[in-house]
Parts: structure tokens; C-alpha cells; sequence
């Protein structure tokens, strides 16, 4: 006596049954290969990968996440010109360059890691100096609507100083600059 399938399968198929007596899944069109609905057919065993050999999801050695190397040490050359780049940078980028800079290397070196630091200190308070010069400038009417022109000027200077220092090798310390890195 055969079973019937309940009412609402009758007559249907899915994709894991259509393709699980095959060895090869016929393939898209685009390349991709058809994937299964279901990640574990009725058996309760779990299949290979189309193509592929069957995955240990816990044996074997440990997985890196995707996109994760071994972090290695940079050169002191490396180190110079990373640490130029992160003072020179935030000329033109604010913050966002030191900032970057920082959080890519950070770890791969000490001396980078400082100059980074240090960068991103001096921009966020030259940030917080344009703020507070155009709040004075535009509450006294104008009258010191120069003051954030002198804050560009003086953080121009001290950043080609920082990048004249740290080309020599020097370790660079902003004379104003709030330590909110650390």
C-alpha cells in the first residue's frame, strides 16, 4: 500500500529532491550553481557542497574570519612615512585621515601608533577651535570673524612642523592639544 503525500505536496517538487539523485547540478545560466532550499535533506546526514568535499565545520584547524591576516609588524620606514601621511593628511581630511590611519595600523607598531594618536588629537581640537571661532565670530557680529582663518593658519603650521619632525624620525608632541586619545 502506497502512502499518498499530505494535500497541499501532492505533485510537487523541491529543489533538494529534483537534484538529489544527480552528481551535478545543472548550472545557471549566469555560472552560479542552483543551491538547495534546505541545508539537510530528510536522512538527517549532511551533504557535500556542489563540486566540493565535505566540510568539517569543527574538526580540523581553527578559521580565520574572511578578510583577517596575521597582523605583522611595519618597518621603520613604513612607519615614517604612515606617521607623515596621518600629520600631512589631516591638512586636508580634518580628523578622518589620522583617524583612519590609526585604526588600520594600529597595533602594527609603536612608533606609528603614537604619531596616529597624536594626529587625531591635534585635528579634533583644531576641529573644536573652528566651532568655537565661528561662535565667537558670529556672536560678537563679526568683530572676530577673523579668528577662525588664524586657527587654519596655526594648525597648518604645526602640522608641517609635525611632518618635518617625524620625517627625521623624531617622535612629535602638539604643543595645545587635548589628549582625548589615548
Amino acid at each position: 500500500m502506497s502512502r499518498s503525500p499530505p494535500q497541499g505536496q501532492r505533485g510537487r517538487k523541491t529543489r533538494s529532491h529534483r537534484y538529489a539523485s544527480t552528481a551535478v547540478a545543472p548550472q545557471h545560466p549566469r555560472g552560479d550553481s542552483c543551491r538547495t532550499t534546505s541545508s539537510r535533506p530528510a536522512g538527517g546526514q549532511q551533504q557535500p557542497p556542489f563540486g566540493g568535499q565535505p566540510q568539517q565545520p569543527y574538526g580540523g584547524q581553527p578559521q580565520q574570519p574572511y578578510g583577517a591576516q596575521p597582523q605583522q609588524p611595519l618597518r621603520p620606514d613604513e612607519e615614517k612615512t604612515w606617521s607623515l601621511l596621518a600629520h600631512l593628511g589631516g591638512i586636508i581630511f580634518s580628523f578622518i585621515a589620522p583617524l583612519v590611519i590609526w585604526l588600520v595600523f594600529k597595533g602594527r607598531g609603536p612608533f606609528l601608533d603614537d604619531q596616529a594618536k597624536e594626529a587625531l588629537n591635534f585635528q579634533i581640537t583644531v576641529v573644536i577651535a573652528y566651532i568655537a571661532a565661528a561662535i565667537l565670530g558670529t556672536v560678537t557680529l563679526g568683530i572676530l570673524a577673523f579668528l577662525p582663518f588664524v586657527v587654519g593658519v596655526v594648525a597648518l603650521v604645526f602640522s608641517i612642523l609635525a611632518a618635518v619632525a617625524v620625517n627625521k624620525g623624531q617622535w612629535y608632541r602638539y604643543p595645545v592639544t587635548l589628549r582625548l586619545v589615548k
